[in-house]
Protein backbone atom coordinates (compact mmCIF):
# COMPACT_ATOMS: atom_id res chain seq x y z
CA UNK A 1 0.00 0.00 0.00
CA UNK A 2 2.81 2.07 -0.51
CA UNK A 3 3.79 4.68 -3.00
CA UNK A 4 6.77 7.06 -3.16
CA UNK A 5 7.84 8.41 0.64
CA UNK A 6 5.10 6.08 2.12
CA UNK A 7 2.86 7.75 0.46
CA UNK A 8 -0.76 5.41 -0.23
CA UNK A 9 -2.81 4.85 -3.08
CA UNK A 10 -6.58 3.97 -2.76
CA UNK A 11 -8.39 2.68 -6.10
CA UNK A 12 -12.11 3.48 -6.35
CA UNK A 13 -14.09 1.64 -8.78
CA UNK A 14 -17.57 3.48 -7.19
CA UNK A 15 -18.35 5.57 -4.65
CA UNK A 16 -15.26 6.30 -3.70
CA UNK A 17 -14.47 8.62 -7.80
CA UNK A 18 -17.17 10.56 -6.40
CA UNK A 19 -16.95 10.69 -2.44
CA UNK A 20 -13.45 9.95 -1.45
CA UNK A 21 -14.18 11.17 1.97
CA UNK A 22 -10.38 11.47 2.91
CA UNK A 23 -7.74 13.84 1.38
CA UNK A 24 -5.31 12.98 -1.19
CA UNK A 25 -2.61 14.95 -2.95
CA UNK A 26 -3.68 13.75 -6.34
CA UNK A 27 -5.82 11.58 -8.41
CA UNK A 28 -5.38 9.67 -11.59
CA UNK A 29 -7.46 7.72 -14.06
CA UNK A 30 -6.40 4.29 -13.12
CA UNK A 31 -6.75 0.84 -14.74
CA UNK A 32 -6.73 -2.63 -12.21
CA UNK A 33 -6.54 -5.90 -14.35
CA UNK A 34 -7.90 -9.34 -13.40
CA UNK A 35 -11.11 -7.45 -11.52
CA UNK A 36 -14.56 -5.80 -12.85
CA UNK A 37 -16.59 -3.35 -11.48
CA UNK A 38 -19.64 -5.13 -10.58
CA UNK A 39 -23.26 -4.79 -8.74
CA UNK A 40 -22.81 -7.96 -7.08
CA UNK A 41 -23.09 -6.65 -3.49
CA UNK A 42 -26.47 -6.72 -1.47
CA UNK A 43 -26.83 -4.05 0.63
CA UNK A 44 -27.33 -3.71 3.73
CA UNK A 45 -26.48 -0.29 5.18
CA UNK A 46 -25.46 2.23 2.68
CA UNK A 47 -27.76 1.64 -0.17
CA UNK A 48 -30.53 -0.28 1.69
CA UNK A 49 -31.63 -2.86 4.50
CA UNK A 50 -30.99 -6.52 5.08
CA UNK A 51 -35.26 -6.49 4.57
CA UNK A 52 -35.27 -4.59 1.57
CA UNK A 53 -31.41 -4.57 0.10
CA UNK A 54 -30.07 -2.20 -2.19
CA UNK A 55 -27.45 -2.90 -4.57
CA UNK A 56 -23.84 -1.66 -4.91
CA UNK A 57 -20.67 -2.57 -6.42
CA UNK A 58 -18.02 -4.60 -5.82
CA UNK A 59 -14.89 -5.99 -7.63
CA UNK A 60 -15.60 -9.57 -8.98
CA UNK A 61 -13.07 -11.94 -11.09
CA UNK A 62 -11.96 -11.35 -14.16
CA UNK A 63 -12.03 -9.09 -16.54
CA UNK A 64 -10.11 -4.86 -16.20
CA UNK A 65 -11.66 -2.22 -14.15
CA UNK A 66 -11.10 1.50 -14.65
CA UNK A 67 -11.56 3.65 -12.15
CA UNK A 68 -9.72 6.62 -9.85
CA UNK A 69 -6.56 6.15 -7.79
CA UNK A 70 -6.08 8.52 -5.08
CA UNK A 71 -2.32 9.64 -3.81
CA UNK A 72 -2.45 10.41 -0.26
CA UNK A 73 0.50 11.62 1.75
CA UNK A 74 2.43 9.53 4.42
CA UNK A 75 1.22 11.55 7.24
CA UNK A 76 -2.54 10.42 6.54
CA UNK A 77 -2.41 7.37 5.45
CA UNK A 78 -3.47 5.35 8.92
CA UNK A 79 -6.07 8.28 9.11
CA UNK A 80 -7.30 6.98 5.67
CA UNK A 81 -7.05 3.42 6.25
CA UNK A 82 -8.85 3.56 9.00
CA UNK A 83 -11.51 5.74 7.73
CA UNK A 84 -11.88 3.85 4.37
CA UNK A 85 -12.35 0.13 7.28
CA UNK A 86 -15.08 1.82 8.44
CA UNK A 87 -17.12 3.06 5.72
CA UNK A 88 -16.60 -0.04 3.50
CA UNK A 89 -16.46 -2.48 6.32
CA UNK A 90 -19.32 -1.98 7.81
CA UNK A 91 -21.09 -5.99 7.34
CA UNK A 92 -17.55 -7.20 6.19
CA UNK A 93 -18.51 -8.46 2.94
CA UNK A 94 -15.16 -6.62 0.71
CA UNK A 95 -11.61 -8.06 1.48
CA UNK A 96 -9.02 -5.46 1.90
CA UNK A 97 -6.62 -6.17 -0.44
CA UNK A 98 -3.38 -4.29 -2.29
CA UNK A 99 -3.47 -4.47 -6.52
CA UNK A 100 -1.31 -3.18 -8.91
CA UNK A 101 -3.13 -0.28 -11.04
CA UNK A 102 -2.16 1.61 -13.90
CA UNK A 103 -1.74 5.10 -13.75
CA UNK A 104 -3.10 6.91 -16.97
CA UNK A 105 0.28 9.70 -16.83
CA UNK A 106 2.58 9.40 -19.12
CA UNK A 107 5.00 6.15 -19.08
CA UNK A 108 1.63 4.41 -17.70
CA UNK A 109 3.83 4.00 -14.19
CA UNK A 110 1.98 0.86 -11.82
CA UNK A 111 1.59 1.61 -8.63
CA UNK A 112 0.25 -0.61 -5.57
CA UNK A 113 -3.15 0.41 -4.06
CA UNK A 114 -5.76 -0.18 -1.66
CA UNK A 115 -8.66 -1.64 -2.87
CA UNK A 116 -11.73 -3.60 -1.70
CA UNK A 117 -12.82 -6.65 -3.20
CA UNK A 118 -16.06 -8.93 -3.04
CA UNK A 119 -15.94 -11.80 -0.58
CA UNK A 120 -17.12 -14.56 -2.93
CA UNK A 121 -18.16 -16.85 0.23
CA UNK A 122 -20.34 -13.55 2.00
CA UNK A 123 -24.06 -13.91 2.35
CA UNK A 124 -24.23 -10.50 0.76
CA UNK A 125 -22.23 -11.40 -2.53
CA UNK A 126 -25.46 -11.47 -5.31
CA UNK A 127 -23.29 -13.33 -7.99
CA UNK A 128 -24.26 -12.16 -11.50
CA UNK A 129 -27.66 -10.58 -11.68
CA UNK A 130 -29.97 -9.76 -14.93
CA UNK A 131 -30.13 -6.34 -15.59
CA UNK A 132 -33.85 -6.66 -14.71
CA UNK A 133 -33.02 -8.21 -11.03
CA UNK A 134 -30.49 -5.57 -10.60
CA UNK A 135 -32.89 -3.00 -11.56
CA UNK A 136 -35.46 -4.27 -9.20
CA UNK A 137 -32.67 -3.96 -6.00
CA UNK A 138 -31.73 -0.36 -6.89
CA UNK A 139 -35.34 0.85 -7.11
CA UNK A 140 -36.13 -0.18 -4.02
CA UNK A 141 -32.96 -0.05 -1.87
CA UNK A 142 -32.68 2.98 0.61
CA UNK A 143 -29.76 2.82 3.61
CA UNK A 144 -27.64 5.52 5.87
CA UNK A 145 -26.49 6.94 2.81
CA UNK A 146 -29.41 7.47 0.82
CA UNK A 147 -31.73 6.41 -2.47
CA UNK A 148 -29.67 3.56 -4.38
CA UNK A 149 -31.24 5.15 -7.64
CA UNK A 150 -28.77 7.62 -6.68
CA UNK A 151 -25.83 5.80 -6.30
CA UNK A 152 -26.06 4.33 -9.48
CA UNK A 153 -26.57 8.02 -11.24
CA UNK A 154 -23.79 9.39 -8.77
CA UNK A 155 -21.08 6.54 -9.99
CA UNK A 156 -22.41 7.05 -13.81
CA UNK A 157 -21.62 10.71 -13.87
CA UNK A 158 -17.91 10.32 -12.05
CA UNK A 159 -17.49 7.90 -14.99
CA UNK A 160 -18.67 10.23 -17.65
CA UNK A 161 -16.54 12.73 -15.88
CA UNK A 162 -13.55 10.72 -16.22
CA UNK A 163 -14.24 10.11 -20.03
CA UNK A 164 -15.19 6.66 -19.86
CA UNK A 165 -18.59 4.07 -20.17
CA UNK A 166 -19.62 1.20 -18.27
CA UNK A 167 -22.66 0.65 -20.82
CA UNK A 168 -24.10 -1.97 -17.55
CA UNK A 169 -24.67 1.30 -15.25
CA UNK A 170 -25.33 3.50 -18.33
CA UNK A 171 -28.48 1.01 -19.17
CA UNK A 172 -29.76 1.11 -15.40
CA UNK A 173 -28.91 5.17 -14.88
CA UNK A 174 -31.24 5.24 -18.23
CA UNK A 175 -34.40 3.51 -16.46
CA UNK A 176 -34.41 5.07 -13.19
Amino acid sequence: MTGENGDLWVFGYGSLMWRPGFDFVERHQARLIGLHRSLCVYSHYHRGTPERPGLVLGLDRGGACRGIAFRVEEAKREATIAYLREREQVTSVYVEVERMVTLAVPGEPRVRALTYIIDRGHAQYAGRLSPEEQLHFIRSGHGHSGPNPEYVRNTVAAIEEFGFRDAGLHWLASRL
